[in-house]
């Protein structure tokens, strides 16, 4: 799954020439918590969080009166107080990268460039939970089913060759990595709705055959 595919497009940006305060505002009135920073040409230059703001604001214990407050923070710039070692990542990588990134970096977003650092858009946590329901087909309901198969090839063949003798329909197949050295793992298999008959049938079949973990169904998600 490629970030060019899942990122956010519409990004907004500033330059560093602008104040604290507008930035902060830009923030508040859109619901986001950081701002790509770029040039005159686009190219990222850093990156402004709404942590950065927090902390380079006066503290609510504070003597200034409203005009002087207002003053101090249209007086601080962005290049002030922007982070400007800033971790990115391009449109050609994966959504599995950026994800990696952001959880071990504790980032709610990543921007996204072009080979000549230009802003192209940004991967957000939102964008990355997108892919795990997309991909996931639970927005269409189903059965989940979690199996322990062995980590030998051609394991997962018979469970195929099964659903398919019981007309299930696979929305779904996903799987976690382990270690080379453990031999089982567990395969999440997630099929379309079934006569609650046809269902009740391949539930007590497969649970005879293989090693059931655990079933469970979800509803159809109406967006309202």
């Amino acid at each position: 799954m490629l970030v060019a595919n899942w990122m956010t497009r519409d990004v907004l940006t500033l330059t560093s020439d602008r104040s604290m305060m507008k930035a902060s505002k830009m923030m508040k009135d859109k619901g986001i918590s950081c701002l790509p920073i770029v040039d005159e040409d686009g190219k990222l230059v850093g990156i402004v969080s709404d942590r950065d703001i927090k902390d380079a604001s006066p503290s609510k214990a504070t003597t200034l009166d409203m005009h002087e407050l207002y003053y101090l923070l249209s007086e601080v710039k962005i290049k002030d107080i922007m982070t400007r070692k800033v971790i990115t990542i391009r449109e050609d990588e994966t959504v599995e990268k950026a994800a990696t990134l952001m959880l071990e970096n504790h980032f709610g977003s990543l921007p996204v460039v072009d080979e000549d650092g230009r802003v192209a858009g940004i991967m957000t946590d939102t964008d990355v939970f997108k892919v795990l329901v997309e991909i996931s087909g639970v927005y269409e309901g189903g059965t989940q089913v979690c199996l322990e198969l062995s980590t030998e090839t051609g394991s997962l063949a018979p469970v195929l060759a099964f659903l398919k003798e019981h007309k299930a329909r696979i929305m779904n197949i996903m799987t976690h990595n382990v270690p080379e050295n453990e031999g089982v793992k567990n395969v999440y298999i997630r099929i379309r709705d079934m006569e609650k008959p046809e269902l009740k049938r391949l539930k007590a079949d497969m649970e005879q055959q293989f090693k059931v973990v655990y079933w469970t169904v979800d509803p159809v998600h109406r967006v309202v």
